[in-house]
């Protein structure tokens, strides 16, 4: 995998969601390799990148999302294993 982290939101709502990514692409060098629609509301985005510019970046995220709706969930995971980029596109 190119990249050394990814970074994933979980919001209610789409909105919610959009306020979350553009505080994360702002706060840090991060790219976001996509966004899923779950179900009953619920949305996630994806962030990939180096391990502390997606942590700030889904921190921020998080607290701008934070203000304007719920956060469901918030995770990193440093140096994923390359058989995450089977699960989908969005792992670049």
């Amino acid at each position: 995998m190119a990249k050394e982290a990814i970074g994933m939101i979980e919001c209610k709502g789409f909105v919610c969601l959009m306020e979350a990514s553009d505080a994360a692409l702002k706060a840090a060098d991060v790219t976001m390799t996509g966004w899923e629609k779950i179900g009953s509301g619920l949305v996630t985005a994806f962030f990939t990148g180096n391990v502390a510019a997606v942590k700030a970046a889904v921190e921020a995220g998080a607290d701008a999302a934070g203000q304007v709706g719920e956060v469901v969930a918030v995770q990193v995971i440093a140096c994923p294993h390359d058989d995450l980029s089977k699960l989908g596109s969005w792992i670049a």
